[in-house]
C-alpha cells in the first residue's frame, strides 16, 4: 500500500537544491542513442551528485547511514518495452542511480510503495520521492540502484495503473532489469558484477515478491537475496477479513482497498459498475474521484449486501478467482528472503506476511525468514526494514 515521509523545512530546502542541480545538469548532456536492444528504448543521463550531497541525503534518513556513503552518483532516466495487462507491448519507464567508481558493483532493484500521482514516479525525480531518497543513497553505498515506475506512471501514464496486480508488476519490474542490463552493456562507465538484490516496502513489498517469483522461474539473473516489507501478499484472506468483520474505518486506507478491488474488476474483464460493489453515497464518490472520496467507516459497511454475501458463501466466483490469482502465498522460494512486517500495521494487516511465511515454510522453503516487528505500524516499521535490508544484503554476497 503506501508509505508517508515527513520533512523539515531544512530537508525540503535540500531537496529543492538537488532538483535544481538535476535540471541544470540536463542542459549540457546528450541522450545516449541505444543500439539494437530487445527491451531498452532510451536512456538519458540527467544528473550527478557528489559523495557529500549523498551523505546529506543519507543523514536526513538516518544518521546511521552517513558513515556508509562511499560514492557520488550518476542518475539516468530509462524507458523500455513491457506488456500491458492485455499482452500488447507498451513503453514503460524508471530511474537508475549508478555509483561513480572504477570497480564493479552489484545491482539492487527497489520497487516503490503506493503512489497516487504521476509526479511521484521515480523517473520524475521528485524531491522526497523514494528514488531521490533511497535510490540515491543505496547507489552511494555501492549498488546500481534500479527503480521501475510501474505501468501507469512515467512514460506509460496514459494507462491506468494495475494496482497490486501480481503478473503486471512482476513483468514490468523484470523487463526494467532487462533494460538496465542492456544499458550497462552499452555504457562503459557502468560496471556491474552480475549480482542482483531486490527489495520493496508496501506495494513495493508485494511487487518485489512478484518479481522474485518471476526471477526464480526464469533463472536469467544471479539473484542473491530479497527483502520484502509489509506487502499485501495474501489477497484472498485480506478481502475475507475486510468483508467479514469490522475494520478501522480510516478513509484513505479504504480508498486503497477499493482501488485493488476495482483494478481487478477491469484487469480480469469483469466490468461490473461501481455500484455493484459499493452502496451509495460511496459509489458516486468513488466514480467521481476515488483518491479524494470520503470512505470513512468499516470497509464492509461501504459494500453492497449482495456482494458481501456472495464473497462469504462463494457465489461471487469471478472476484474470488481474481483475488486468488494475485495471492503470493502458495510457492516455494529458494532465494534467501526476509519478510518484514509490523505487528500493529492497520493498513496492511500483519497476517499477510505471517500466513505467507507459514505457507512457504510448509512447502519446504528453508531460506525464508519472518522479521516480526513488535509494536510497529505501517510507517514506523520502515526504518527497521531499511537497515535490516542493508545488513542482510551484506551477509549474502
Amino acid at each position: 500500500m503506501s508509505t508517508i515521509s515527513k520533512f523539515s523545512l531544512k530537508q525540503l530546502t535540500l531537496w529543492f537544491l538537488l532538483l535544481t542541480l538535476i535540471v541544470t545538469g540536463c542542459k549540457d548532456r546528450q541522450e545516449i542513442p541505444p543500439p539494437e536492444n530487445k527491451y531498452l528504448v532510451e536512456v538519458t543521463p540527467v544528473a550527478e551528485l557528489s559523495q557529500a550531497q549523498i551523505t546529506d541525503i543519507a543523514r536526513s534518513i538516518s544518521p546511521l547511514l552517513t558513515g556508509l556513503v562511499r560514492y557520488g552518483v550518476r542518475i539516468y532516466k530509462v524507458s523500455y518495452k513491457t506488456p500491458f495487462v492485455d499482452g500488447n507491448e507498451i513503453i514503460a519507464s524508471g530511474a537508475v542511480a549508478v555509483p561513480l567508481g572504477d570497480q564493479t558493483f552489484p545491482m539492487l532493484s527497489v520497487q516503490h510503495g503506493t503512489i497516487t500521482s504521476d509526479s511521484e514516479a521515480p523517473s520524475n525525480l521528485r524531491p522526497g520521492s523514494e528514488f531521490m531518497e533511497y535510490g540515491s543513497v543505496f547507489a552511494g553505498l555501492g549498488y546500481i540502484s534500479v527503480f521501475p515506475d510501474y505501468i501507469g506512471y512515467g512514460a506509460s501514464n496514459q494507462f491506468p495503473h494495475p494496482y497490486e496486480h501480481r503478473e503486471s508488476l512482476g513483468s514490468a519490474c523484470l523487463d526494467m532489469l532487462r533494460a538496465t542490463r542492456e544499458l550497462i552493456a552499452q555504457e562503459e562507465s557502468v560496471k556491474w558484477d552480475n549480482r542482483l538484490y531486490i527489495s520493496g516496502f508496501s506495494e513495493g513489498g508485494y511487487a518485489t515478491l512478484a518479481l522474485q517469483k518471476k526471477l526464480e522461474e526464469t533463472k536469467e539473473f544471479n539473484l542473491k537475496a530479497s527483502t520484502c516489507g509489509a506487502g499485501a501478499y495474501n489477497k484472498s484472506q485480506f478481502m475475507r477479513y475486510l468483508v467479514e468483520g469490522e475494520s478501522h474505518g480510516i478513509s484513505n486506507y479504504n480508498r486503497l482497498y477499493s482501488w485493488v478491488l476495482l483494478s481487478y474488476n477491469w484487469i480480469y474483464g469483469l466490468d461490473y459498475p461501481v455500484n455493484y460493489f459499493f452502496r451509495e453515497p460511496y459509489a458516486a464518490a468513488i466514480q467521481t474521484n476515488l483518491q479524494q472520496a470520503n470512505l470513512s467507516g468499516s470497509f464492509n459497511t461501504l459494500l453492497q449486501d449482495d456482494f458481501v454475501r456472495g464473497l462469504k458463501v462463494g457465489t461471487q466466483a469471478d472476484i474470488i478467482a481474481a483475488l486468488a490469482d494475485n495471492d503470493l502465498t502458495n510457492w516455494k522460494p529458494v532465494t534467501p528472503t526476509q519478510l518484514y512486517h509490523g505487528t500493529d500495521d492497520q493498513l496492511v494487516f500483519y497476517f499477510n506476511t505471517e500466513t505467507t511465511y507459514q505457507s512457504m515454510r510448509a512447502l519446504g522453503a528453508i531460506n525464508v525468514e519472518l522479521k516480526r516487528l513488535e509494536g510497529k505500524d505501517h510507517f514506523t516499521a520502515v526504518m527497521d526494514y531499511l537497515l535490516g535490508s542493508y545488513a542482510f544484503f551484506s551477509v549474502n554476497p
